[in-house]
């Protein structure tokens, strides 16, 4: 593989999702708090990395705040690292987002990654805080720099368009010199461009193995353009999946619980995007991404969420023994 980017040498797994409702599923939406903190503890167990979540304002099915179900997941792994993926920052200002994660950042010992994206596939969560959907990149860019700035502790200003303030000191700092890592998401060249300029990492969705590659060589351009010293770029991919005894019944439950979660007819991107069927056909589509670069798999198991667990168990027990390292 001809691509600049120093990579880790290190393959890391996560899983995306903590909570679920209580049963029965009647009445207002209500987490299950002792499933969550039953689900950190086995994938804590099991020796996984990571935990990540998802965010939406407004979403079709209802999500918890982000920041909030990974302050709380931390509480019961000292172990984990605990990341957003990815967090839609354009919906909120920096400086609010700054304080927050900073905190959190704090109180996991830096055990946290703060993945963002600019979102848009949900226009009305961004009428919802009066956001122009097309101003979404360009506050996405200030906003990382405004974090940075924030983040560093010293007395800072800043004029943007977008989040102009007058000199402010913010403290405590963050764990780590500099912030926390953030990793950006997109698949579109304006994003891709973001994360070689300005991300200490990348993390997609929806894209093939192929799509990926491409994806690091634009960024490896746009990092080199810009004449970035990096130590190392995080290469991290979420991926949906469903491990069962045979493709076409790890395909039916998969696509049966993302048509839910995005309302749609999903069956086209379940085909083209998830890695479902018997264990030795998810390594199989695993290993392809790791070959041409991910080092962090972030593990969405659809289907059932009372087999959440189950398919936990099974990708730890059948499918990472047939993992190539990278």
């Amino acid at each position: 593989m001809d691509i600049d980017l120093p990579l880790s040498n290190r393959l890391e797994f996560g899983i995306q999702t903590i909570n679920r409702r209580t049963e029965p599923a009647t009445g207002p939406w209500r987490p299950d708090v002792a499933a969550a903190k039953r689900l950190v503890t086995l994938v804590d167990s099991l020796d996984y990395d990571s935990l990540w979540v998802g965010d939406h304002l407004a979403f079709a099915i209802p999500m918890l705040d982000p920041l909030a179900q990974l302050m709380q997941a931390a509480t019961w792994s000292e172990r984990l690292t605990v990341g957003v993926g990815v967090y839609l920052l354009p919906l909120r200002h920096p400086a609010a987002v700054a304080k927050e994660t900073a905190t959190l950042d704090l109180l996991t010992h830096g055990r946290f990654i703060l993945g963002v994206g600019v979102g848009g596939e949900f226009p009305g969560e961004f009428e919802l805080v009066n956001v122009p959907v097309k101003e979404r990149g360009a506050r996405l860019t200030e906003g990382i720099e405004v974090l940075r700035k924030l983040w560093s502790g010293e007395k800072v200003s800043h004029d943007g368009p977008f989040y102009p303030f007058p000199p402010t000191q913010m403290l405590p700092t963050p764990t780590h010199a500099g912030g926390p890592p953030i990793w950006c998401g997109g698949r579109k060249p304006p994003a891709l461009r973001r994360a070689g300029r300005l991300a200490n990492g990348y993390v997609s969705y929806v894209v093939t193995p192929q799509m990926y590659r491409e994806a690091l060589e634009h960024i490896a351009r746009a990092a080199e353009t810009a004449k970035r010293d990096l130590t190392t770029f995080a290469t991290g991919h979420l991926l949906f999946s469903r491990i069962d005894d045979s493709y076409e019944s790890a395909f039916a439950k998969a696509n049966q619980s993302l048509s839910v979660r995005y309302a749609m007819d999903f069956s086209k991107a379940t085909e083209r995007y998830a890695a479902c069927g018997t264990p030795e056909q998810v390594a199989e589509r695993i290993n392809a991404f790791i070959e041409v670069g991910v080092r962090h798999i972030v593990m969405d198991f659809v289907g059932p969420y009372e087999e959440k667990e189950e398919q936990i168990q099974r990708f730890a027990d059948e499918v990472r023994p047939l993992l190539n390292a990278p």
